[in-house]
């Protein structure tokens, strides 16, 4: 199987909060949204992210009750920290709850870490090393 996700998918007990989160906080387009079922956000070239009402995502995977996100962070990287700063700002007026106050990181960077409604963990993150070449590959380095 070749390394590569198109769908990531994460249960959502508040999929209007989930909404106003991503749509008015992140200022995402939706490429599908199902009031009541499924947001869909295309996050990257081939890659779309879901929001999905937990008792739906439950439904659809022959589980009983719902479903919560856990162990995982949802990384975002932009060019400054001024950058981290205001995009935090603007995700806790969308909705969002504060985990870790924006501060310098080990790796060397800066970065802060936050929740949507749903308790889905987000990290803002500024890292100089962090970038794409015109592959499409990650690199990280110096």
């Amino acid at each position: 199987m070749d390394p590569r996700l198109h769908f990531l998918t994460v249960a959502a007990a508040d999929l209007n909060a989930a909404r106003r989160f991503y749509v008015d906080g992140l200022n995402w387009e939706p490429l599908v949204d199902v009031p009541g079922e499924i947001i869909f956000f295309q996050v990257g070239p081939g890659l779309v992210l879901g929001l999905y009402d937990s008792r739906a995502f439950n439904r659809d995977l022959l589980l009983p009750g719902t479903a919560e996100p856990s162990g995982f962070t949802l990384s975002h990287n932009v060019d400054s920290p001024t950058l981290v700063d205001e995009t935090i700002e603007a995700l806790l007026r969308a909705g969002g709850t504060l985990l870790k106050k924006p501060q310098f990181a080990a790796f060397g960077g800066y970065h802060g870490h936050i929740t949507d409604p749903n308790g889905v963990v987000w990290e803002i993150a500024h890292n100089p090393a962090w970038s794409i070449d015109e592959t499409g590959a990650v690199l990280l380095g110096e």
